[in-house]
């Protein structure tokens, strides 16, 4: 028996399924759109309501002690440029800037230097180990203002003194997030790294620094922030330039306006940093799933 089957409504079925997508296309875009956008509104919305309410409480006062943000933002506009109050701040902001950057990444530097290897070989050989590690656990609490005084006696008052500051601060996050990182390693690649014929010092290099590399860029990141944190601290040896120095001059002269703005200085300069190590985090440890 033959079947006839009514082609008739076929075309129309078709047309109606080909002409959805492009209906669908414009709310994609959208959907698209504020996929991308979703981040930097969201991360902007805090900053503006906290202006917003700086503005309300100071705006007007006259008694107020913290200046409004359009004072902020005219002294932030001077101290770049120049050109509002032509005091001693105008025009010093990259001066001061380069100054402090100069110092935090020299003293990271430094402690990356130092600190890397000492915590492959605090993590690996317990020897090293049981050597070193209860003396830097007794080091590692005492915080960097107690070591100001001493600081000043051994290297002078000068760049040498925030430079050794600076080199403290990065120097323990870096090193405890190493050795955590050596510690962690799987006992399993040890086993099959000797297997492949890589023993005794090659499996520093083959194993080690690899599979602790997402600590040690945790331990990266903290010690770069701690840096920047660290640097008021240093500046305060009686170096001539730098945002520490400036916050240090300002507030004895009573500018606040000038402090905030060493503030958000070394928020940007901090925030720049952080973005850098992250960026070479992720091209370095792309093969790790576990990574950002």
């Amino acid at each position: 028996m033959t079947m006839l089957i009514d082609n008739s409504h076929a075309p129309a079925a078709i047309s109606t399924a080909a002409a959805d997508p492009p209906a669908a296309e414009p709310a994609r875009k959208a959907a698209f759109s504020w996929s991308r956008l979703q981040g930097p509104v969201l991360a902007v919305t805090l900053p503006i309501l906290i202006l917003i309410a700086w503005h309300v409480m100071t705006t007007g006062r006259a008694y107020s002690l913290i200046p409004p943000p359009l004072d902020v933002a005219k002294a932030l506009y001077d101290l770049a440029f120049g050109g509002i109050n032509d005091d001693a701040f105008s025009s010093t902001l990259m001066t001061h800037v380069f100054a402090s950057v100069s110092r935090v990444y020299g003293g990271f530097a430094l402690a990356l230097i130092v600190a890397l290897p000492l915590g492959l070989m605090i993590g690996r050989v317990p020897l090293v180990r049981q050597m070193l590690d209860p003396m830097l656990q007794i080091l590692r609490p005492i915080p960097v203002t107690a070591w100001l005084p001493l600081a000043m006696i051994l290297f002078g008052i000068g760049p040498k003194s925030a430079f050794f500051l600076v080199f403290l601060g990065a120097f323990y996050p870096i090193l405890i997030n190493t050795v955590f990182g050596v510690r962690s390693v799987e006992p399993r690649l040890f086993e099959a790294a000797s297997m492949l014929g890589c023993q005794g010092s090659m499996q520093f290099a083959k194993v080690v620094l690899p599979a602790s590399l997402p600590a040690i860029f945790t331990g990266l990141r903290l010690g770069l922030g701690f840096a920047w944190v660290v640097i008021v601290i240093g500046e305060m040896t009686g170096v001539p330039t730098g945002l520490g120095a400036m916050i240090m001059e300002a507030r004895q002269l009573s500018r606040t306006e000038i402090v905030i703005c060493g503030m958000v200085a070394i928020g940007i300069a901090g925030f720049i940093s952080d973005r850098i190590v992250m960026l070479i985090g992720r091209r370095l440890l792309a093969w790790s799933p576990n990574h950002v």
